[in-house]
């Protein structure tokens, strides 16, 4: 997949993660790479809503809870900004993740690479001013 767009408010992006899931593989691995505040979540509420598994309303950041199950178990999103270690990490159960027929999105996975399949898709978000994002793979 490549993308290469900027959007320039919270609907936008949304939009473009609804784009974003036509095109992903119904079994794949998705991390979300951007600082805070780069819009990684809301992209996120666009995917999961592209693949029918909940409204964006319905989506949340993982941040305390680390995982979010949409669709009955057709879309997870993690989180693993808290975690430090890859000791905490494979904690989790990621690997299970993995081997299910689904779509996982992984919020701050760049900071456990070693951990992340090898075959997975990478997106990069940047805040690029007040509500736009440079959103690229």
């Amino acid at each position: 997949m490549v993308l290469n767009a900027v959007t320039h408010s919270e609907e936008e992006t949304i939009e473009l993660g609804r784009r974003i899931a036509r095109d992903l593989p119904r079994r794949c691995v998705v991390l979300l790479i951007g600082n805070l505040g780069a819009g990684k979540t809301t992209l996120a509420k666009g995917i999961v809503s592209g693949l029918g598994a909940a409204s964006p309303e319905e989506v949340s950041s993982p941040t305390f809870t680390l995982i979010h199950e949409y669709g009955g178990g057709r879309v997870y999103h993690v989180d693993l900004y808290r975690l430090d270690r890859p000791e905490e990490v494979a904690t989790l159960g990621l690997d299970e993740l993995f081997d299910k027929d689904a779509v996982v999105l992984i919020e701050w996975g760049e900071r456990f690479p070693q951990l992340m399949p090898a075959e997975r898709v990478e997106i990069r978000l940047r805040n690029a001013g007040e509500n736009d994002r440079e959103i690229a793979s």
